[in-house]
């Protein structure tokens, strides 16, 4: 069961996480049963963590603690068994000095971390997601575009990558990926000169 934390609109997570009994605020117009519970005898994954608040943070580290939940609006304690997974793109030791992290959450999170590099300390992987990204829409990058691919350096990771396959797959007509068919930061100064060339020639 996956929950994505930045997704959700703060006022309503917690509703989300535990569920909320029927009239328990304005518009709670029947019974819900929250994620902790779905996830009952399996996996809960909390995508972007740091981005919950610090108030419902202090809820999570209980019901990580004690296994129980209570939904809104009810003083029903409920007893789940999940195993948690956690993730974030912020450096949790320092979303802890920022307060977007408490502390005691994250040594209770914190029993088997696994530090994901970024994308461009990862370049054998480039192939692989591009190749993965490019599959569904039966399209080939060629040696030049892939060259380029892995000499940049993503500051937006795995989801800038998927964007920018996705832009070139469209400017590529649905055939095969070049240089020329990505965008302008990834190419050096003589390419961009000859694509506008190309492109003027066209109209």
């Amino acid at each position: 069961v996956v929950v994505n934390c930045a997704a959700i609109p703060s006022e309503m997570l917690e509703s989300e996480l535990f569920g909320h009994e029927r009239g328990a605020f304005t518009g709670a117009v029947k019974e819900r049963i929250g994620k902790f519970e779905l996830a009952d005898g399996g996996t809960l994954f909390l995508d972007e963590v740091t981005e919950m608040p610090i108030a419902l943070q202090a809820k999570l580290l209980r019901a990580l603690q004690e296994g129980v939940i209570e939904r809104l609006g009810s003083n029903r304690p409920l007893s789940v068994d999940i195993r948690v997974v956690a993730a974030t793109n912020r450096d949790p030791i320092q979303a802890i000095k920022d307060g977007k992290l408490r502390e005691d959450l994250y040594y209770r999170l914190n029993v088997f971390r696994i530090d994901l590099p970024p994308l461009r300390d990862r370049l054998t992987d480039i192939n692989l997601l591009a190749n993965h990204f490019l599959k569904k829409r039966h399209i080939n990058i060629d040696a030049s575009a892939m060259r380029k691919l892995q000499g940049y350096r993503w500051p937006g990771n795995v989801r800038e990558l998927e964007n920018v396959l996705e832009r070139a797959a469209i400017v590529c007509g649905g055939h095969t990926i070049s240089a020329q068919h990505l965008p302008t930061d990834m190419l050096s100064e003589n390419e961009v000169v000859a694509n506008l060339a190309q492109a003027t020639d066209v109209l």
